[in-house]
C-alpha cells in the first residue's frame, strides 16, 4: 500500500508540473511551439544536439519577449511591437549557431481562409522588420500561419491577444553542423553560455 501510495503521488506531481504556469505569464505565448520543435528534431535526425536548441529555447524565451500584437485586420507594427522586435533583433544577431521560426495568429473574427493569409502576412511583417534590424533571413522564417486556430483567450469577439506572432528558436543555422553538438557538447556550450553572461561559445562550425 506504501508503493502505491508513492506512485500516485509521483504520477500528481508529475501530472500537475505540466499545468503549472509561472504568474504573470500567457498561455503558449512562450511555450507553444516547442512540441513541434521536438518532433523537427527528431524527424530530422537530430534528436542528440536537442538539449543545445533546447537550452537556448529557453534562455531565448526568458530573456526576450517572444510575442507582439497587431491591431484589428492589421499587419502594421506599433511602437511597443518595434521595440520587442528590436530586442530579438539583437538576440538573435547574437546567437549565430540557431535558426527562428516567427509563427503568426489572428482573433477568430472573419473567414478560416481569410485569417490564414492574415497570420502569415503578420509572421512575414515581423520577420522583415527583424531583417531591417540586421537579423539573417537565413536564419529567419515566417511560418505558415496558424491563423484562429490557437487563441490564447477563446472568444468569437475581436481579442487583441489573439493577434500576434510568436517567435522561438527552431533548428540549426546554415552550415551548423548538428552531429557537433551531442548531449556532451550540448551541456558544455549551454554551460558556458550561462556563465558568460549571454555570449555563446562554439560558433566555429559557421563560416
Amino acid at each position: 500500500m506504501k508503493l502505491l501510495n508513492k506512485i500516485i503521488g509521483i504520477s500528481a506531481v508529475l501530472a500537475l508540473s505540466g499545468c503549472l504556469e509561472t504568474a504573470g505569464t500567457l498561455p503558449n505565448e512562450r511555450s507553444f511551439s516547442g512540441a513541434t520543435e521536438q518532433n523537427y528534431l527528431v524527424q530530422t535526425g537530430q534528436g542528440g544536439s536537442a538539449a543545445y536548441l533546447q537550452g537556448l529555447s529557453q534562455q531565448f524565451r526568458d530573456e526576450v519577449a517572444t510575442m507582439i500584437n497587431f491591431d484589428f485586420n492589421s499587419t502594421q507594427l506599433d511602437g511597443e511591437a518595434r521595440r520587442i522586435l528590436d530586442q530579438q533583433a539583437a538576440w538573435i544577431i547574437a546567437h549565430p549557431t540557431v535558426k527562428f521560426r516567427v509563427y503568426g495568429h489572428t482573433d477568430k473574427v472573419g473567414s478560416n481562409g481569410f485569417n490564414q493569409r492574415l497570420g502569415l502576412r503578420r509572421a512575414r511583417a515581423a520577420v522583415n522588420y527583424l531583417v531591417s534590424k540586421g537579423a539573417p533571413r537565413s536564419r529567419l522564417e515566417a511560418y505558415t500561419s496558424l491563423g484562429e486556430t490557437q487563441p490564447i483567450v477563446n472568444t468569437q469577439d475581436r481579442e487583441r491577444l489573439n493577434r500576434r506572432t510568436v517567435t522561438d528558436v527552431f533548428g540549426f543555422a546554415p552550415r551548423v553542423i548538428p552531429s557537433d553538438f551531442d548531449g556532451k557538447r550540448a551541456a558544455i556550450v549551454y554551460g558556458n553560455y550561462v556563465q558568460g553572461g549571454g555570449t555563446v561559445a562554439g560558433t566555429s562550425t559557421l563560416n
